[in-house]
Parts: structure tokens; C-alpha cells; sequence
């Protein structure tokens, strides 16, 4: 049976972009996120689309139904004393605010005397990416998941000083 739209998808991962492992969950928690809101990457929602709890599968994901194209164009020239505090490194990511105030990664790619140049593509644009993908569980998503787009797993308590929460909470 086929995952359906609104329903909260628990997976382990592991990607691999040729033989280097970029990124993986196992051994970790799972990512959970709540299918057809566009919350991972179109292939790999694509491709997991079919698949039941329990499942394991190897998908091939396209640069262009993951990260995108590489675009040359994708950089900008910054001057350097927007950086004041920051010890700044080829290769280095930094994270700031788009314009529509989403958080936006640049990476580091030319440190001058007064500027800096930094690449807006991910670093992962322009590659083809290899998913070992296995599905925990695949559940409906509750009223109030369905109407905020977050699965409960991915909630934060807000109200963990009342409960009891105290030490790392954030309430002491």
C-alpha cells in the first residue's frame, strides 16, 4: 500500500554521494517527517512512495530531484567586515537569512583583503545521490500534526518548566 499524503514517515538513512558516505541516521534516531509537505527531497519522497514498514531499498536519487543543479551564478561578493568575529575558512559553511526569512547556507569560496566570496548552491548541488533507505513506520497523522505539518516527534515543548522539565529544558 502506497504512503499517502499527510501520513508522519519514520526512516533510517544512509547517502552516499560515489563511495563517500555524506550523511546517515543509523545507529541514531530516525528522521520523521510528515510525507507530501515537501519536507524532504522530491526523489527520495519519490522514491519511498511504494514502500512498506520493514522495507529496505538502495534509490538512486538525481541531482536534479535533490539538491538541484550546480549554478555557477549562485555566488555573491561580500565585504569582508560582514564577517567581524568570524574566523573565516575556504570551505567554511555559514548560515544566515534569506529574504524570506528562511535560513539560507553559504559556503566560504575566495577570502580577499577586503571581500568575500561565497557560493549559494548546497553543498551537495550537482550530484547524483545513492539512499540506502529503511521504513520504521508509516502512520496517519493526528489532528494536530495535520493542521501544524509537524510530526509529535518533531515538537518542541514549550511548556517543559510546567511539567516538570527543569535541568536542559531551558528553564533554569
Amino acid at each position: 500500500m502506497a504512503i499517502e499524503a499527510n501520513q508522519i514517515v519514520s526512516l533510517e538513512y544512509e547517502v552516499r554521494d560515489g563511495e563517500a558516505v555524506v550523511d546517515t541516521n543509523i545507529g541514531g534516531e530516525p528522521l520523521v517527517f510528515m510525507f507530501g509537505k515537501g519536507q524532504i527531497i522530491p526523489g527520495l519522497e519519490n522514491g519511498i512512495v511504494d514502500m512498506e514498514i520493514g522495507e529496505k531499498a538502495d534509490l538512486l536519487v538525481k541531482a536534479e530531484d535533490a539538491y538541484g543543479i550546480h549554478n555557477p551564478d549562485a555566488k555573491q561578493e561580500v565585504p569582508k567586515d560582514q564577517f567581524a568575529g568570524i574566523e573565516l575558512e575556504l570551505g567554511m559553511p555559514l548560515y544566515g537569512q534569506g529574504e524570506d526569512g528562511g535560513t539560507v547556507q553559504v559556503v566560504v569560496k575566495e577570502i580577499g583583503e577586503e571581500t568575500v566570496i561565497i557560493d549559494f548552491n548546497h553543498p551537495l548541488a550537482g550530484k547524483d545521490l545513492m539512499f540506502s533507505v529503511t521504513i520504521n513506520n508509516v502512520r496517519d497523522a493526528s489532528a494536530e500534526e495535520a493542521m501544524s505539518g509537524i510530526p509529535a516527534e518533531n515538537q518542541q515543548d514549550d511548556e517543559c518548566c510546567g511539567t516538570g522539565g527543569g535541568t536542559g529544558c531551558g528553564c533554569d
